[in-house]
């Protein structure tokens, strides 16, 4: 599956905003708008995605206290 994708489902599954996602993943906000908008991300960028995702969907909470901090 395409990161897009794979962010995509993310966002709706756990009913994040695409810019927390952003914040969270690259402290860029827009970081998921541009990639709607035909913006690519190299390879480093979707490993942080996608370790993002797995952590989140392990311990939620956690991730969501210590990125509020």
């Amino acid at each position: 599956m395409h990161i897009n994708r794979k962010i995509e489902r993310f966002l709706r599954l756990h009913a994040m905003a695409a810019t927390t996602f952003g914040r969270h993943v690259a402290r860029d906000p827009r970081l998921v708008l541009d990639m709607r908008n035909g913006r690519s991300l190299r390879p480093k960028m979707v490993a942080q995605a996608e370790a993002f995702m797995a952590a989140y969907a392990r311990h939620p909470a956690e991730i969501d206290a210590r990125h509020a901090a």
